[in-house]
């Protein structure tokens, strides 16, 4: 169950981290309400996770890599920023050390 508040926590932050660059500056109402309303909501979910018993690093790593790597890509897709080899190998190597941290706490 933790994961599902997790994964929630995500799409929020995603969601709220877009409607950022849409909101210009907050100058546009409807992108800056979603901006406060997904990052509040992220928020809860994230502490949600981490009541329900995920570690936190674990949470917050997982919660950070995914969110950038997502990030990233609906900045590449849908705003046509550029996304070099050496930023995908960062991307790469963020999500690489989540799964380190999440192997290396199981027993």
């Amino acid at each position: 169950m933790p994961w599902m508040w997790l994964a929630g926590a995500i799409v929020l932050e995603v969601l709220a981290t877009t409607s950022l660059k849409l909101s210009e500056g907050f100058t546009r109402l409807v992108p800056s309400i979603i901006v406060a309303l997904g990052y509040i909501g992220a928020f809860y979910a994230l502490a949600q996770a981490l009541d329900r018993g995920m570690p936190l690093g674990v949470a917050y790593g997982t919660w950070a890599a995914i969110g950038i790597a997502l990030v990233a890509i609906i900045g590449t897709v849908a705003f046509g920023e550029s996304l070099t080899w050496v930023q995908i190998g960062g991307i790469a190597l963020v999500l690489a050390g989540v799964m380190a941290l999440e192997l290396g706490g199981q027993h």
